[in-house]
């Protein structure tokens, strides 16, 4: 459904996005993640065509953005960050004039559609200006489903959402993303692990990363770590050497246990046997597994203090704040 292959973009000498590749698959909700600065709003910018590309391709739904533009864009409902909304219209008014300008038939239903989706109906005749900045956001999104398309590329879609209304968006990409194609950027890690079947992860304009969240604990993690904690203590660690797989032993604090294996093989049957067999009372065990958080922070601050990594290529600094060029729109 979305091909990017090679997608580059540079201000003079300065390059914000850097040789970018990956594939979206419709049912797909791919999470778009990286630092500030890192690229992600001039990418997303890119794959919608409001950007031209220094060099590389984005096809969407078979149709090249910069080569067949208009067909490109019909496939797409983009939801960005700062969603431009016209305060003194009301909610039916401005996604009826969003309808007009996107030459849809059927009007009325679309809209009714659309509201209805983000939970919005209720609202439909009062001025935008009145809402609350969640209601704004769900205006938003109701404007990028206006035309049903096969592709959705949201910016930070829950940002100024109460607790109920990110319930109901995160629901709702839920329910989108199995029949449409969904590129998701946020800031809120666990709402990746909720939502996403994949991510990438940039850095300095260029990809880290594309896998799985559950592949990229699996290739971060290394050796599997087991916490024990019992009511006896001190324990003889060095008993747990004995069984196949363990690396590592420590009592960290008296009765908390952490033990290293080489993953090749699941230890924790004979783990426990061994603390019941020593009668070392074992009130829990569990296995700790590396946070999205600390995969993120794993991929992103490598070879670079992390309060150096907004420093260079800064996406806000250099192409959110810079209008294109007439030729570069061209």
């Amino acid at each position: 459904m979305i091909e990017v292959v090679g997608l580059t973009k540079r201000y003079g000498d300065v390059t914000v996005v850097d040789d970018v590749s990956f594939t979206v698959a419709r049912g797909e909700v791919l999470g778009f993640l990286g630092p500030n600065g890192a690229g992600k709003t001039t990418t997303m910018r890119m794959l919608t065509g409001y950007l031209p590309a220094t060099s590389g391709t984005v096809t969407i739904a078979g149709h090249d953005v910069m080569t067949d533009p208009l067909n490109a864009r019909r496939q797409i409902g983009y939801l960005p960050e700062g969603v431009p909304l016209y305060t003194e219209m009301t909610v039916s008014g401005y996604l009826d004039h969003m309808a007009r300008l996107r030459n849809l038939p059927n009007r009325p239903e679309a809209i009714e559609r659309a509201m209805e989706l983000v939970h919005l109906a209720y609202r439909a005749h009062d001025r935008i200006g009145k809402l609350s900045k969640g209601q704004r956001q769900r205006v938003g999104l109701a404007q990028a489903l206006l035309h049903n398309p096969d592709v959705l590329i949201l910016d930070e879609p829950t940002v100024g959402l109460d607790p109920r209304q990110i319930i109901e968006v995160r629901e709702l990409i839920r329910e989108l993303g199995a029949t449409r194609t969904v590129i998701l950027s946020t800031h809120i890690l666990p709402e990746v692990s909720m939502l996403c079947n994949r991510v990438v992860i940039i850095k300095k304009g260029a990809v880290v990363a594309v896998d799985t969240p559950a592949g990229l604990t699996a290739r971060l993690q290394g050796a599997e770590r087991i916490e024990l904690q019992t009511a006896t203590s001190p324990v003889d660690v060095t008993r747990f050497y004995s069984i196949p797989g363990v690396t590592n032993a420590t009592e960290q604090t008296p009765g908390h246990i952490l033990i290293e294996t080489d993953s090749s093989r699941e230890v924790r049957p004979d783990i426990a046997k061994l603390a019941v067999d020593a009668q070392w009372n074992l009130l829990e065990m569990r296995k700790i597994t590396l946070s999205l958080e600390a995969i993120f922070l794993e991929l992103t601050t490598q070879e670079d203090p992390i309060e150096n990594v907004t420093e260079s290529a800064d996406e806000d600094a250099v192409s959110t704040d810079t209008i294109p060029t007439e030729q570069e729109r061209a």
